[in-house]
């Protein structure tokens, strides 16, 4: 059997898709052929140059979301908005962004697994799937410069730019290669609401040709009688835009985490006959007024130092258990990533509880916070401990115990995070933020 991994783009949250190899390489997973679009491409150079999942999950910890833009000569503004060729050029990706993230053009070109990267040019209005053999770092990068944000590359003849507009996903491509099983990795989003204001509906633009061309792709497989197995791992909720990261409300690593727990998500449930080849499988639901939050939390379990980092959504509408929670674990040196995470409230405590896998060895971990206020004005101190205990999902057995504390840092750190999800317009957001700052404060009032 021949399995393809088509990873389509999506700016720069295709960090997310780090997350998601980290869990298909636990399953132990291979592929075949591995395709990149847009921002895929980074996640296929990666892999094609040989970094590992858990490495490339590291790497995107380290990359400086400001180097995926470059500044264009000065003479190049001076020319005025209507004669600009683009907001800057694609030398940030390719000196550092791409460094970063351990791609090495020579080991993508030698790499024992089949690539294919998607580059249009412009000049014969042809996506072109560029065999990995006969790539280099510019080409990569014009695969992922979007008109009119990043100058396309000007070469032979050709103007090679992103092939957003065309194509977001070759699963077509993965079928001409022989695969009978195709992955397909898809972050750009896939949404059923519209969205009022230039940004949202530049990315409504984008999804419907995402969504056109990976129609296409399948009802071609259909109408010629194109046998395979597709899997679809997506978003479990729509993911943040590239401006979120670029502000600081939302990193790489929280990204990282969501692919993870997005991913177990999907293989914990999956079927050898994969889902229906329909562009339905990519969908995303719209999600209702939520907080998402992050909060790190350090301490000592069992003489070991352990940091416990989480990223929550949290519904404002809804039941504590309805919250989605994603994250990792980091004992010493070992860092594992959170599935199945939600939320527990209890009598007087509130608990997240997720499962991770060390060593092959699936656990439970439960960080309880206590939220009943003690008398004194001491109700941050309250809300500052964490028990954690992990124990083995197979026979109970201890495997930490300890506590965490967040710390006033933590604190700040956490109320700098949060961020409205699921609503649009100033009053709309900032009325999200008053929502869940008076639940945390119900949260510690006094028994």
């Amino acid at each position: 059997m021949s399995r393809s991994l088509v990873l389509a783009g999506g700016g720069m949250r295709v960090a997310w898709q780090a997350g998601v190899l980290l869990a298909l390489e636990e399953d132990g997973l291979t592929f075949d052929h591995v395709d990149g679009t847009s921002g895929g491409i980074l996640t296929a150079a990666a892999h094609l140059s040989g970094v590992g999942a858990a490495d490339l999950c590291r790497r995107w910890r380290d990359v400086d979301v400001r180097d995926f833009g470059s500044a264009l000569p000065l003479r190049d503004y001076l020319r005025g908005p209507w004669n600009l060729p683009a907001i800057g050029d694609a030398d940030g990706m390719v000196q550092r962004v791409m460094p970063a993230l351990g791609i090495d053009v020579d080991a993508v070109r030698r790499s024992d697994v089949a690539g294919t990267f998607n580059v249009v040019d412009f000049v014969t209005k042809a996506c072109v799937a560029l065999d990995a053999r006969d790539v280099d770092a510019p080409l990569l990068a014009a695969g992922m410069s979007l008109p009119g944000w990043v100058t396309p590359l000007h070469r032979d003849g050709h103007v090679w730019t992103d092939a957003v507009w065309v194509r977001d996903a070759n699963v077509a491509e993965a079928l001409r290669r022989g695969a009978d099983e195709v992955w397909l990795v898809w972050c750009i989003g896939n949404s059923p609401a519209w969205r009022d204001g230039p940004l949202e509906q530049y990315v409504h633009m984008i999804e419907m040709s995402a969504a056109g061309a990976l129609a296409a792709d399948l009802q071609l497989a259909a109408a010629t009688g194109r046998d395979f197995v597709l899997h679809v791992v997506h978003p479990q909720l729509p993911l943040p835009l590239d401006p979120e990261l670029y502000l600081g409300r939302v990193d790489a690593d929280s990204l990282v985490q969501l692919g993870y727990r997005d991913a177990r998500r999907y293989l914990d449930a999956r079927t050898a006959g994969g889902v229906p080849h329909t562009v339905a499988s990519t969908a995303t639901p719209d999600p209702p007024p939520s907080a998402r939050f992050t909060e790190r939390l350090r301490g000592q379990a069992d003489g070991q130092d352990v940091t416990l980092d989480l990223t929550v959504v949290l519904p404002l509408d809804g039941l504590a258990t309805a919250a989605l929670v994603a994250g990792a674990l980091t004992v010493g040196d070992t860092r594992s990533f959170l599935a199945d995470g939600h939320v527990v409230r209890g009598d007087g405590t509130l608990a997240y509880v997720a499962t991770t896998r060390i060593d092959g060895r699936l656990l439970e971990v439960v960080a309880r916070r206590d939220t009943v206020d003690d008398p004194g004005p001491d109700r941050l101190r309250d809300l500052d401990r964490v028990h954690l205990t992990v124990r083995a999902c197979d026979d109970g057995a201890s495997v930490l115990d300890g506590e965490l504390r967040l710390g006033g840092d933590g604190l700040r750190r956490l109320l700098a995070s949060v961020e409205p999800v699921g609503v649009r317009g100033v009053l709309r957001r900032a009325d999200v933020v008053r929502r869940f700052l008076a639940r945390a404060d119900a949260l510690t009032r006094p028994a």
